[in-house]
């Protein structure tokens, strides 16, 4: 609707520039749209555009003396240079901001929440925190309460990453009845989940459980996937980090399946427009073939009508008809040849992960219907990049990508050759080794933490020690070898994996005996994993990585 508002206003404001507005230009709604069409340009990773747009919106400002959304422009080019990894450009807009908002303790407030939206992008907790901080005592003194509210609730999500969970409910306490009282419920909802995370940090659980049931609550008819989530994984890592293992491995299995979820509705739609792609392009291939056909058919009927004019040279001409028949023949063979051949590449580069060349699911799944149908055998090892949201936090996107080829690189080297190595998703690795003897297992899963956690990562950011966690089975699953589903044993190489992160990373957790009489018992396991290995129903076995203080071995 933007979009189709710009198209509107393009004709009368086109010639807009910060000295005049032509007659008949609404700038002011134009603004608007330039901000709206912006923000979604930069959600699909358009930041270029973006930027065209915001410095549309800035002139325009400019043009019509309004400081406030001057500033408020200046502040948005400052967030998104930072994004492109432009951090002069970033600190150049955020000067300019700053200058202007002199005088205005609302603009100087804003200015301020733009300045720790910068250092969040750039990992540096420090700086974000202050200028929270700072905006929050600016927008006490303008006197703004909603304003004031939504940088309460900022700050203490800075504060639950600081581990100041303290300040963090003090200040859900004050913001909430604000938040309540203008009906922001897109707010409210996010308020109280950061409430629910400090809750955990402070070991007050039921308070916790009744802030995260009101969150959901909320989310009726308007549930994000993707913000649900990572309120999951947040909840999560909580309730781990402060030895709750039976609820954070409850949100960790809750978010894998929404992540799974979201990912098959993903990759049903990515199925249905290739398939719609490729029978467009059948089509056309056929409409070739026919028009290829019909030219041969063509040149057939020419020759015998020549045939029939020239008596003298029948002979001749019929021996040159068998020559052109038989080329066309060969060209319509060759052609077949081809559309064969680039199907097969089609199918290939659909089984293949972009980013690092590596077999995806969709691959991984079709050697599953293959050969494993009825029972799975052979070994998973279930691989996760260390602490890999705080590279992409610090370092920016381009040294993610750049640990994930480097690592998926470093995995392949460790394997053997016959072993299918998949990128499972994000900087999780699943490695399926279908002849490996259980003995050797265990070497196979050493050499890759050691391969992979060896030696730092070369990225544009400087060298970056990067470490994995690896969760590791032998199927059937010994002594019983009671037959599993290939889905089973990729959960129970989860549920291993689960342990090595949850004991502190850097490490490999590997299944020794599972004491399961029948598929019941096996059931029974994994709807409470942490309990049956404390009970000693199921061994596992300890692999540590590089430069880990501690003594690897089973328990």
């Amino acid at each position: 609707m933007a979009q189709l508002a710009l198209d509107e206003l393009a004709p009368a404001c086109g010639s807009a520039s910060t000295s005049s507005i032509p007659s008949g230009c609404d700038a002011r709604v134009m603004i608007q749209a330039l901000r709206l069409v912006a923000r979604a340009q930069g959600a699909r990773g358009e930041y270029a555009f973006a930027e065209t747009s915001l410095r549309r919106a800035l002139s325009l400002a400019q043009a019509v003396q309004d400081h406030s959304v001057t500033g408020t422009m200046m502040g948005s080019l400052a967030v998104n240079s930072q994004v492109r990894d432009e951090p002069a450009a970033a600190q150049q807009w955020m000067a300019q901001a700053w200058q202007l908002a002199q005088g205005d303790v609302s603009a100087m407030s804003r200015a301020k929440m733009v300045e720790s939206m910068i250092a969040s992008r750039r990992g540096d907790r420090t700086t974000q925190l202050a200028a929270l901080e700072d905006a929050l005592r600016l927008a006490e003194q303008s006197g703004g309460r909603r304003d004031v509210a939504l940088l309460q609730n900022n700050l203490l999500d800075a504060y639950i990453h600081t581990d100041q969970s303290a300040k963090a409910v003090q200040l859900a306490r004050l913001a909430l009845p604000v938040v309540q009282f203008y009906n922001d419920q897109t707010v409210e909802r996010t308020l109280r989940h950061n409430l629910s995370v400090a809750l955990v940090q402070q070991r007050q659980f039921d308070a916790a459980r009744r802030e995260s049931a009101r969150v959901l609550e909320m989310a009726q008819g308007d549930l994000d996937p993707v913000r649900r989530a990572l309120q999951l994984r947040e909840l999560g890592e909580a309730y781990a980090k402060v030895g709750q293992a039976r609820e954070a491995l409850r949100l960790y299995h809750e978010e894998r399946a929404l992540s799974a979820d979201t990912a098959r509705r993903n990759r049903e739609s990515s199925l249905q427009q290739l398939r719609l792609k490729y029978d467009s392009e059948a089509k056309q291939r056929d409409l070739e073939l026919l028009r290829r056909e019909q030219t041969l058919q063509d040149r057939e009927l020419g020759n015998r009508r020549l045939a029939q004019y020239v008596g003298v040279g029948l002979a001749a001409l019929l021996g040159l008809s068998l020559i052109l028949i038989g080329v066309m023949l060969a060209r319509v063979r060759e052609a077949n040849r081809k559309l064969k051949a680039n199907q097969s590449l089609l199918r290939a580069q659909s089984e293949r992960d972009p980013l690092t060349d590596l077999a995806n699911r969709r691959h991984f799944l079709a050697v599953m219907d293959r050969h494993a149908k009825d029972m799975f055998t052979g070994a998973l090892l279930m691989i996760d990049i260390d602490h890999f949201k705080h590279v992409n936090d610090r370092h920016g996107h381009a040294a993610g990508d750049a640990v994930i080829i480097e690592v998926s690189r470093r995995i392949a080297q460790a394997v053997r050759a016959e072993d299918l190595v998949v990128r499972w998703g994000g900087e999780e690795f699943l490695v399926f080794a279908r002849n490996v003897a259980p003995d050797q297992l265990q070497l196979l899963a050493e050499r890759v933490l050691f391969i992979v956690g060896g030696e730092p990562v070369q990225t544009a950011a400087g060298p970056l020690r990067v470490t994995c966690s690896i969760g590791f089975a032998h199927f059937p699953l010994p002594p019983a070898q009671l037959a599993l589903h290939w889905e089973q044993a990729v959960n129970w190489a989860d549920m291993a994996l689960y342990t090595a992160k949850s004991q502190g990373r850097n490490r490999a957790r590997g299944i020794v005996t599972v004491e399961a009489g029948d598929a019941q018992a096996l059931i029974q396991i994994e709807a409470d994993f942490d309990a049956a290995c404390s009970s000693e129903r199921v061994q596992l076995q300890t692999l540590l990585g590089p430069e880990s203080p501690e003594v690897s071995g089973a328990d």
